[in-house]
Order: C-alpha cells, then sequence, then structure tokens
C-alpha cells in the first residue's frame, strides 16, 4: 500500500515497520477500528449461539459456502440469483458462467489449506490461482511477470510493477508467518486490501483476494466453521462502496485504512446476518 506522507498508516506490505514493531498492530490501533472490531466479535457470537448451529452447524458452512461464493463471483461480473447457483451444473460455458466457478471452486478449497497458510501463505495463493483458472498455462499459480496483461476488470487502479509484487508479497508473508497481535478483522481486511492493490496474477485476483480474506477469518479462530461470509456482505453493500473504500486502502492515510478496515467489519457482520436468517429458516423448518 502507499505510503507516503507523514500520516501514512504503516505498511503490512513491508518487512519491517518503522521502528520494527507489528504493522497489523498499528493499523489496529486507528481510530473506530476496536469498535469495528467488537461489532463484528457481536455479530459473530449471535451466529454461533443459535440453538440450530449446535445440531446443524455443517448446513449452515455449506449454505454459507454457496452464498460466499455467489457474493463474490457478483463482484467479478458474475451476478447470478441464488437459485441458479444451486440449479447449474455446468461452469464453462460462458465468461460469468466461468467465473461463478472460479467462485466455487475456491470457496471449496479455502476450507483445505488453513494448515499451509500458516506455514506458506505464497503457496497457498498460488494454489487459489491454480483452482480458480482452472487450466494449464505458463502464467498460472505463479505472480505475474513483467509486461504481462492483467484481467481484473473491476479494479482500475494502477498496476504495481512485478517487482514491487514479489517484494510486497514476500513481505506480507513474512508478517503473515510471524504472526501478529491484531485482530483477525484487521489482518483478513489487510491480505484483502493489499492483494487487490497488487493483482499478483494475470487473472482472478479478485476472487483469491476475498478467498484470501476468508482464510483468515476461519484460520484465525474467528470463525472456525466459516458460517460468516464476508463475500455475501461485500456484495450487498455494491461495487462502488467497495470500490470507494478500497480507494481508501490504496491512499495509505490512517483515514483511508480505517474506511477500508471498517468495510470489511460491515461486510463480515453482512454475512453474519444472513446465516442467521438461515438458522430461523431452519428452526421454522422452512429450509
Amino acid at each position: 500500500m502507499s505510503t507516503t506522507g507523514a500520516a501514512a498508516a504503516p505498511s503490512p506490505g513491508s518487512r519491517k515497520s518503522p521502528g520494527g514493531g507489528d504493522p497489523f498492530a498499528a493499523l489496529g490501533a486507528l481510530p473506530g477500528v476496536s469498535e469495528c472490531v467488537e461489532s463484528v466479535r457481536k455479530a459473530v457470537d449471535r451466529v454461533y449461539g443459535h440453538r440450530v448451529m449446535r445440531r446443524r452447524s455443517n448446513e449452515i458452512t455449506s449454505e454459507a459456502a454457496l452464498r460466499g461464493a455467489r457474493g463474490s463471483a457478483a463482484l467479478s461480473g458474475a451476478d447470478w440469483a441464488l437459485e441458479e447457483v444451486r440449479r447449474r451444473t455446468d461452469f464453462g460455458g460462458d465468461d460469468e458462467a466461468r467465473v461463478m466457478g472460479a467462485a466455487l471452486r475456491l470457496t471449496a478449497e479455502a476450507g483445505q489449506l488453513l494448515s499451509v497458510w500458516r506455514q506458506s501463505p505464497l503457496r497457498v495463493l498460488a494454489r487459489l490461482h491454480v483452482v480458480a483458472a482452472a487450466r494449464q498455462e505458463d502464467a498460472v499459480g505463479r505472480p505475474r511477470q513483467e509486461g504481462e496483461a492483467v484481467d481484473e476488470p473491476l479494479i482500475e487502479a494502477a498496476l504495481p510493477g512485478a517487482a514491487e509484487v514479489s517484494g510486497r508479497l514476500e513481505g506480507l508473508a513474512d508478517l503473515l508467518v510471524a504472526g501478529t497481535s491484531a485482530p483477525a478483522l484487521v489482518t483478513a481486511a489487510v491480505v484483502h486490501g493489499e492483494l487487490l492493490a497488487l493483482r499478483p496474477f494475470v487473472s482472478h485476483n479478485g476472487l483469491v483476494a476475498r478467498a484470501a480474506e476468508r482464510i483468515v477469518l476461519v484460520g484465525s479462530g474467528l470463525d472456525p466453521k466459516s458460517v460468516c461470509p464476508a463475500e455475501v456482505g461485500h456484495a450487498e453493500l455494491g461495487r462502488t462502496a467497495y470500490l470507494d473504500a478500497f480507494d481508501g486502502y490504496l491512499s495509505g492515510t490512517p483515514e483511508g485504512m480505517a474506511a477500508w478496515i471498517a468495510h470489511c467489519a460491515r461486510a463480515v457482520e453482512l454475512g453474519a446476518r444472513e446465516s442467521m436468517a438461515v438458522c430461523e429458516a431452519l428452526q421454522r423448518g422452512a429450509a
């Protein structure tokens, strides 16, 4: 992320923050962020406290995965009705179908990569891109090289060069492996934002970034059963709000970073609300 200006927030993509501290924790201390963290915790706890979760949590997880994939695909240009996603079996026909298929595959794969993420986030990101692309090409599963085009129409921000991408990815991975005292929400938001900013692959960067956000939320223990899909909230808040908040991340200012984290917090809360509705429907016997 940008760190221009004296008031800029510390960059998690750097190997060390000024003074050698924990840059994730510094972001967690920004004004308003602790309130976002607490609000998210309460929203997640409400879902986990629902009586249906004690008996049918696997069903809630499966439904959250489907709805999360639908939400992530919507942001990447495949805005399908949920019932259409349920009904379809062929996701290779056209561009929208391929985007939806990629989102579904990523959601299924993400849960299998939690232990690897703790040791090697870069391996996981490479694997996520392979799963999303679902085709064998030289550019699949590796960071893009200088001069390679990027297919990511939603994000129009300036594209960092390959050398910068490599350095920032390594710095981010080092920080993730080293660990942080920051809340999971903060770490997840930064991972999501940094991957959107870098767009390290030639395609599917948005889908991969949102899958990585989910991995952090689940692997951190905030949402261990993966029943509060942030992707649902991101889609519900809409593309315009998503891009406006992302501009805050790109700015690197404390206010911009706090706004991005708050946006991600609201997305998790809306994902939790979605699963609460599913719990209530199951309890009534309506789903």
